[in-house]
């Protein structure tokens, strides 16, 4: 067989490589844009969030500078999408007084929300002998005692978006509900069992960043 033969079938086989390559290129092109033009077309909601009530069973703001609490919230999320499923793949609970977070994170399991469904959490959330910064500590003890504490239910998170067979990247989800706490004579709270625990009827409708 002469060299120029040899030339001759290296170079066919380069042109089948670029083509293969190529080919690929063009379908992985078409996979995705079909994808993003699927994706602007059902434009994803973000899920919307309410907390529905808070129960107290503990707030001990007596000791300067610290505070034992435990509370159990109930928080429903509602995923609006017809064609979009959500994967809550971490959510974390927490309270927070004016900005200082004043109890240890709960971890909610992760779950799948499918479309148009309504889930329903209910977490402890407590802290024992939580530091509380000085001045927010005074304010605390003011509030108490005129009977009327403001804090916020906050759940931080990530989760991400099924569609079809697609399943998107990461997302951070960061949901806010405010909530007033009532205390003394002007509590609007109920009694619950013989443990001292005050439930409060909320249905507080969260904000929530995608």
């Amino acid at each position: 067989m002469s060299v120029k033969e040899c030339n001759h079938h290296k170079g066919n086989k380069h042109k089948r490589i670029r083509k293969i390559f190529w080919g690929i290129v063009i379908f992985l092109f078409i996979v995705l844009l079909t994808i993003l033009i699927t994706w602007a077309i059902l434009k994803p909601s973000k899920p919307s969030f309410i907390l529905q009530d808070v129960t107290v069973y503990a707030f001990n703001a007596t000791v300067p500078n610290f505070l034992t609490s435990n509370f159990q919230v109930t928080v429903s999320s509602h995923n609006p999408n017809n064609k979009i499923g959500i994967y809550y793949d971490r959510l974390d609970a927490f309270i927070t007084y004016r900005s200082q977070q004043i109890t240890y994170r709960t971890a909610i399991p992760p779950s799948y929300q499918g479309h148009k469904d309504l889930d329903v959490w209910s977490p402890f959330v407590y802290g024992t002998n939580v530091p509380v910064a000085p001045y927010n500590s005074v304010t605390l003890s003011q509030d108490q005692s005129n009977g009327n504490v403001l804090v916020v239910v906050k759940i931080d998170g990530r989760v991400r978006w099924k569609v079809g067979t697609f399943i998107s990247g990461h997302y951070h989800v960061f949901v806010r509900c405010p909530a007033f706490i009532t205390f003394g004579p002007q509590s609007n709270g109920i009694s619950v069992g013989d443990s001292g625990a005050v439930k409060y009827q909320i249905v507080q409708r969260c904000t929530v960043s995608v």
